[in-house]
């Protein structure tokens, strides 16, 4: 039977900082003696750096870093929004991306593997959780290089909470050089507008199809409230996606939209004056999750009279080319982290039973 209990287990936790199970492996090793547990966490490795390893970094910020044909962009993760506008985390930040961009580090995985000043970055990063005094998570990072058609450009907002990183394609190093500028205005909006994706042609078949089904009941239900208050109901799409709009279902569409102007006794020879409007509203209805989540398809907020992607190619166009947006990344500071309360008694309770 263990010679200790939920209250040593306590203790020690409150007198290094490590995890709960740490600890009581550590009083497992240490049959209950709390210095020679202590002892045993610090030959672990898990001192000064591992007082705050229980803790969950979910603050912190995002750098960006462009040069030329390259771009990288890291998240690093405190416990404390606090922390991360202090100086020292500032001047950590700025070594890791530099650090990623000199060494052609793609991800959070090969920094962390990686060695700064001749230690290993983990060695590198306690030290400076030790100075900080907070646990700390180099958690995303991603990597953009490309040759002289490549335009590259990034953007941070101004409180390091989100970045962008994107690059085009062009038809000429002139196009690149006159895109770059382009691409910036582009980060800057995706750092605005949270999209997920670069084009509806990146969705999954059975999100799209889960995605309308949630749609329409949401809706349905909406309207059940407007028809009770004797407000307009909302248009329940039939499609949400591009993806989704098939050359069947666009001649059926034409179809229909004919045989309405039809009925509204419209003549016939000025049909195809009318149509093509009234088939770009009827994809523009009908393209919502793509307006949504998919950078391409987004109004660009400089300019909503036209897509993202309509504006990229209009840019290109009067630079004498061509240019495609091929990919981008836009991290968020603690995007997906989870920050649960922590309730020590029942946690311990749990563990120990």
């Amino acid at each position: 039977m263990a010679n200790f209990g939920p209250k040593d287990i306590k203790k020690l936790r409150e007198m290094t900082d490590a995890g709960m199970m740490d600890c009581k492996k550590a009083l497992t090793e240490a049959d209950g003696d709390m210095d020679k547990a202590v002892a045993w966490l610090r030959d672990q490795g898990m001192g000064a750096a591992a007082k705050k390893a229980g803790k969950v970094a979910a603050e912190g910020a995002i750098s960006v870093k462009v040069e030329g044909k390259k771009a990288v962009i890291v998240e690093i993760n405190s416990q404390t929004d606090f922390v991360a506008q202090n100086d020292k985390f500032k001047a950590l930040m700025n070594t890791v991306v530099n650090h990623a961009f000199d060494n052609n580090l793609k991800d959070a995985e090969a920094i962390n593997a990686s060695t700064i000043n001749g230690e290993p970055f983990s060695d590198y990063l306690s030290q400076q959780i030790a100075i900080i005094g907070e646990k700390l998570d180099v958690r995303r990072a991603a990597l953009i290089e490309g040759d002289e058609t490549t335009a590259v450009n990034g953007y941070v907002h101004s409180n390091g909470q989100n970045g962008v990183i994107i690059e085009a394609k062009c038809d000429s190093a002139q196009t690149a050089e006159a895109m770059t500028p382009v691409l910036k205005e582009v980060a800057m909006h995706a750092a605005a507008m949270s999209p997920k994706t670069l084009s509806f042609k990146d969705f999954d078949p059975a999100f799209v199809e889960e995605e309308t089904k949630g749609r329409i009941i949401a809706i349905e239900k909406e309207n059940e409230e407007l028809s009770r208050l004797g407000k307009t109901l909302k248009n329940i799409p039939q499609y949400i996606s591009m993806s989704q709009l098939t050359e069947e279902v666009m001649a059926a569409a034409e179809a229909l939209l004919k045989e309405e102007l039809k009925a509204e006794g419209k003549p016939e020879k000025i049909w195809d004056r009318i149509l093509p409007g009234k088939i770009e509203r009827f994809i523009s209805d009908n393209t919502t999750l793509d307006q949504e989540l998919c950078l391409l398809d987004q109004k660009f907020v400089m300019d909503d009279s036209k897509t993202v992607l309509e504006y990229v190619q209009e840019k290109a166009k009067a630079a004498g080319g061509s240019a495609d947006i091929v990919h981008f990344v836009r991290l968020e500071v603690g995007e997906g982290i989870e920050v649960a309360e922590e309730d020590f008694a029942a946690e311990v309770a749990a563990q120990m039973g």
